[in-house]
């Protein structure tokens, strides 16, 4: 498994019966994590928690408040600045496992020694885009929700790239990837970390299971002749990093050679020194 273990403005502390305790800078939050299927005790930390996100029966959930007194705040990685505010969705604006993939394509990028182009789809608030972008890269940001969009841009302006060259794009990512086949653009490097569930131009609902190779297909007619990355990411169960890794593998691979490895990614959790689970990544490489 690779860890995001390098924050300092975020922390998992302990899990237990399906939540997480977690530290956000200076805000200590509880939040459902259906991975967390042991029921271990819960010591005196859990009590200092600043809000309470809970579930309901009916589906959804709301957020108890013990302590807080802000509705968002900042916290910082290497330098990446990003706005947190808890959602009625449960959600921050962030996920820190993505870290260590924000790690590598930085790397990657720095490493190129020319210019880099990048495509970001279902790019949410950016973590990825940002971390492009300071390493050098030329990104384009892609996501279907103009607030998420809206979300991003503050990221850049805090993280102090708003004068990097991102374009922003609000608009469905296969209608997007259709339209830059037809005019022949290609990437370096493409981000695809896709919602497990979500609704097509018309409305209606697709499972990421059913549509995910149709999108990476699509997908691997954007790399370009010298392409760094493909990056496929999901927190979808039943797409495993060998089911990715395989997936890559015969489409990107097969038109451009490269090699394809897979992997779960995860968080440190301080009290019990083990790892949590957070998602599956696969990723392709020219070489």
């Amino acid at each position: 498994m690779r860890k995001a273990s390098d924050w300092k403005d975020y922390e998992i502390i302990d899990t237990s019966n399906g939540e997480k305790l977690e530290r956000w800078k200076d805000v200590v939050l509880i939040r459902p994590d259906p991975q967390v299927i042991w029921n271990t005790p819960r010591g005196a930390q859990w009590k200092k928690a600043n809000a309470h996100y809970i579930r309901s029966s009916s589906g959804g959930g709301k957020w108890r408040e013990f302590s807080m007194n802000k509705r968002e705040w900042t916290i910082e990685y290497k330098g990446l600045k990003f706005k947190i505010s808890p959602t009625g969705f449960k959600h921050t604006g962030l996920f820190p496992e993505q870290a260590v993939n924000w790690d590598f394509m930085a790397e990657k990028i720095k490493n190129a020694g020319r210019p880099v182009k990048v495509l970001n789809l279902f790019a949410y608030t950016g973590g990825a885009t940002m971390a492009c972008a300071k390493a050098g890269a030329a990104v384009c940001h892609v996501d279907a929700s103009k607030g998420m969009v809206s979300w991003a841009r503050e990221n850049a302006k805090l993280s102090g790239l708003e004068d990097r060259p991102i374009r922003w794009i609000v608009d469905d990512c296969i209608k997007f990837v259709e339209r830059e086949i037809r005019r022949g653009n290609k990437y370096d490097g493409i981000i695809m970390d896709p919602p497990s569930y979500g609704r097509g131009p018309s409305g209606e609902v697709w499972k990421l299971e059913e549509k995910v190779f149709e999108l990476v297909n699509l997908c691997s007619q954007l790399v370009s002749d010298d392409a760094l990355f493909f990056l496929l990411n999901s927190y979808t169960t039943g797409l495993s990093p060998s089911v990715m890794e395989y997936l890559l593998g015969v489409t990107v691979a097969k038109a451009h050679g490269g090699h394809v490895s897979s992997s779960e990614i995860g968080l440190p959790v301080t009290n019990s020194g083990y790892t949590l689970p957070c998602g599956s990544t696969a990723i392709w490489c020219k070489d």
